[in-house]
């Protein structure tokens, strides 16, 4: 409590928190603002049927709710930053940037990311638009009108973007991850009273199990965000003119969960992508696509099948996302560099298999909790009974990560200021 007293009694900081605080404001008018010509009837329930534009409600910072000029929220950023990860594996100057040329590198990086921004978020914005006319949930648009629509929801997604390097620029968090957090906070008052609205004495148990669950899982989630394997690594002495440095022990840290809420977006992309082909497949076969559209249908509404398959998708992903993000042959390169070892194991290509031998039990255990977390809203509702409120796997993992984050920079920037003060 005390520490959070003194953020506003230093003028720095209380000046930096203030205007992070004014641009999440933005971004919510932002996302209160609709496009024209929407049936708010039908968006409801086009988005309590449809688990992908629910699923995107949450990266959009609920801006779907209403099909605001900021519905795509920060989307486009993030699939743009998803899809240069992905090219590091083929383009080894990709790579160069990413791992070895330190901050300037990491800038090169996320400024190709940001050139990928708009045109992602344009082509976005037509199809969504498109394919929520064909559900008559707005209204058929003419040319110019559906153009301005797709101008003016690309300008808010890069607007947002721009917001969210803003807020980074200010040291208390990541910019658009606090952009996702507070979309997510935004929506709870709504959660609540709908809980409230629905509430009946005869299922109170419910509500109880739901509260521990709820209070269990969000403890397992910190333990788990928070949890490393850590590598002991000693360095050797080193004589440099008159000093001697070195000689010293520390350890590597290994995350158990390395690659964040990234497996869980492939896999709810994967999972429904057919509902994209049978939507496509209406303009040539009518029929054919009424067919396959029935089949996606029976199996989303078998719940215990989807959500195996969806736990199973999670687990090969965080598998896949943490080979491509994590490479154990760089890290015992640079540990060689720097005159690091492994005790016991010889530096090169030995230290890089103990690393990728421990990364890869690790990740046994954090792919485990990712997939379990993912399927968490469908557990919850066998498990409680209760259908209105349940526990969002996904934001919850978002909403986690983006407190601690949030505590670490702060905390760094109240050991900085009392440096400062002993010097």
């Amino acid at each position: 409590m005390g520490k959070f007293l003194l953020l506003f009694r230093i003028p720095d900081l209380r000046k930096k928190i203030v205007s992070v605080l004014f641009l999440l404001l933005v971004f919510r008018v932002l996302a209160a603002i609709p496009i024209p010509g929407i049936d708010v009837s039908r968006l409801a329930d086009f988005l309590n049927s449809n688990q992908l534009f629910g699923f995107l409600n949450i990266f959009s910072g609920g801006g779907f709710d209403n099909l605001s000029i900021a519905m795509l929220g920060v989307g486009p950023y993030i699939t743009a930053t998803i899809i240069m990860q992905l090219l590091t594996l083929i383009f080894p100057r990709l790579k160069k940037y990413y791992y070895e040329e330190g901050a300037a590198g990491r800038a090169k990086f996320n400024r190709i990311s940001r050139y990928l921004t708009p045109p992602l978020a344009a082509i976005q914005a037509y199809a969504f638009l498109n394919l929520l006319a064909s559900q008559q949930v707005i209204s058929h648009l003419s040319f110019s009108d559906l153009l301005a629509n797709v101008i003016v929801i690309t300008a808010g997604s890069v607007f947002l973007m721009w917001i969210g390097e803003l807020i980074s620029e200010y040291k208390i968090g990541n910019g658009i991850s606090l952009l996702i957090f507070a979309g997510i906070v935004s929506r709870i008052p709504q959660a609540i009273t709908s809980a409230f609205a629905s509430y009946t004495p005869e299922i109170i148990s419910n509500y109880l199990v739901f509260a521990i669950l709820a209070i269990v899982i969000i403890a397992g989630v910190v333990f788990v965000s928070e949890g490393e394997r850590k590598i002991p690594v000693s360095y050797a002495k080193q004589v440099r003119g008159t000093k001697m440095y070195g000689g010293a022990s520390s350890y590597l840290p290994l995350r158990v969960n390395q690659a964040g809420v990234i497996p869980i977006i492939f896999a709810i992309s994967v999972m429904l992508f057919p509902q994209f082909i049978a939507q496509t497949f209406s303009i040539f076969s009518p029929s054919f696509s009424l067919k396959l559209t029935e089949w996606v249908n029976v199996f989303f509404n078998d719940m215990l099948l989807y959500s195996l398959v969806y736990f199973i998708l999670v687990f090969i992903f965080t598998y896949f996302y943490t080979a491509v993000t994590f490479d154990p042959k760089e890290i015992a390169k640079n540990l060689q560099q720097s005159g690091g070892f492994i005790p016991g194991v010889r530096p090169g290509q030995s230290t890089a298999e103990v690393i990728k031998r421990t990364v890869s039990r690790t990740t046994l255990f954090g792919a485990a909790f990712l997939g379990l977390v993912a399927v968490l809203p469908n557990l919850t509702k066998l498990i409680t009974g209760v259908q209105i409120v349940t526990i969002g796997g996904t934001a919850l993992l978002i909403v986690v990560a983006v407190v601690l984050e949030v505590l670490r920079q702060i905390e760094a920037q109240l050991t900085m200021r009392e440096y400062e003060k002993i010097i």
